[in-house]
Formats: C-alpha cells, sequence, structure tokens
C-alpha cells in the first residue's frame, strides 16, 4: 500500500512540474464538527490549495469512549509551505478553532488535523491502524 501511494503522488507531482509539496491531511471534530469543519475549509482554503476533500465519516471516539461520536474525513492539498510550516500552520488552524491543548488526548475536540501523507508517503502511523483514516485517503488521492 505504501509504495502504491508513493508511486501514485510522485507521479502527479512530477507532472506537474513544480516544486510544490502535495499533502493530505487527516480531519477530525466531535464539537459542532459541521461548523468547525466549515470553518476550518475556509480557513485552509486561504493558505494552501485544496484539491479534494473526502466525504466526512462518522466514528466512535478512540479511547474515551463517553463522549459524541467524531466526524472524521481527509483533505488533500497543494502547498509551497514545507512540512514543519504545514503542520505549523494546521496547528494555528486547531488554535483559532479554539482547539484546548491543556486537556489529555482522546477528550473532545473542536477540530484534530493530522499531516497524514506527505509528497507521497505516508507520514502517520495512524493509516495503518485506522480504517477510516484509509478510506478517507484513498479517496482523496484517487484524483
Amino acid at each position: 500500500m505504501h509504495s502504491v501511494l508513493q508511486n501514485q503522488y510522485l507521479l502527479r507531482w512530477k507532472e506537474t512540474g513544480m516544486s510544490s509539496n502535495i499533502a493530505v491531511i487527516g480531519v477530525g471534530s466531535n464539537i459542532n464538527a459541521e461548523d468547525n469543519i466549515s470553518r476550518m475549509l475556509k480557513i485552509l482554503a486561504d493558505r494552501v490549495e485544496i484539491v479534494k476533500v473526502s466525504q466526512m465519516i462518522r466514528t466512535k471516539a478512540i479511547g474515551d469512549e463517553n463522549q459524541p461520536d467524531y466526524t472524521n474525513g481527509a483533505i488533500k492539498i497543494i502547498t509551497e509551505l514545507n512540512r514543519d510550516k504545514l503542520i505549523g500552520t494546521l496547528k494555528s488552524i486547531e488554535d483559532e478553532l479554539g482547539r484546548d491543548r491543556s486537556v489529555p488526548s482522546f477528550c473532545p475536540r473542536t477540530m484534530d488535523l493530522d499531516l497524514v501523507v506527505w509528497n507521497g508517503q505516508i507520514v502517520d502511523e495512524d493509516y495503518f491502524t485506522r480504517g477510516f483514516l484509509r478510506k478517507s485517503v484513498q479517496e482523496v488521492i484517487s484524483s
């Protein structure tokens, strides 16, 4: 699977002839998810080029299941940002949407944005253990 993803991305990246980076971002929210995801997409579109957004999938919370279900998906983007600056941008968007970093992991979140694929390489191990994430990533890389 890893080499298939990498080959698809590298081929498309080479075809563009650009020095841009192609990435897939995992999205999750279980606090006002519809509104927060909509707001996040508007903010993100001001900072990178959004190529494709997956369908959003409702999932049970991981860890503490005594909380609302999550809405999860993935976004394929093109950006001139390097990897570290993109991660910083994602954290900034989470903060702008009210992400509370003082609570333990697996608590309810207004927004969770994770870099999953970077120029064809899977960079988030959750890809291998979360079927909903694999499904969403596959959906956006197929374009």
